[in-house]
């Protein structure tokens, strides 16, 4: 099992980064290799994504989530990875956000990546993607304020 820490301080209030955060379906627009996240219900996320080079798809179950604190989750299939993410409040405008997942690389192809760190520059770019994404706009595209505990 590989496990992925990465965090990055954002320009952003706590409640703007997490509601932003909630919003699955736009994951696309920085999180690369990732095609479409489709949000079945509250607590249910269908991925499709390149990983390694190649299609996959499964799906993840939100196993815990608390409003502007954390949000949990892990694959019902065991094809996707198992996460948290947690945001800290610096101060009124300034965020930290925080990411740990674990996984199992498939194949020689992912197990060589990981190896040499390929997987945690992905999460950390993917992140300081969501840092440019939410600081180049004047707000959240949505909000899911509710709260999970499976």
């Amino acid at each position: 099992m590989k496990t992925i820490e990465e965090s990055i301080e954002i320009e952003a209030p706590v409640s703007t980064a997490y509601n932003q955060w909630t919003q699955f379906e736009s994951f696309p627009r920085f999180m690369e290799g990732v095609e479409r996240v489709e949000q079945k219900g509250d607590t249910r996320l269908h991925w499709v994504a390149e990983v390694g080079g190649e299609k996959r798809e499964w799906d993840a179950e939100i196993t815990e989530q608390h409003p502007d604190h954390r949000v949990a989750w892990k694959a019902v299939d065991q094809d996707g990875p198992n996460g948290v993410v947690t945001f800290h409040k610096l101060d009124d405008a300034h965020t930290k956000v925080m990411v740990q997942m674990e996984y199992d690389p498939e194949g020689m192809k992912e197990s060589v990546g990981s190896f040499v760190g390929l997987d945690s520059r992905r999460v950390k770019g993917d992140l300081e993607s969501f840092k440019e994404f939410i600081e180049g706009r004047s707000h959240e595209t949505g909000a899911w304020r509710g709260d999970v505990e499976n």
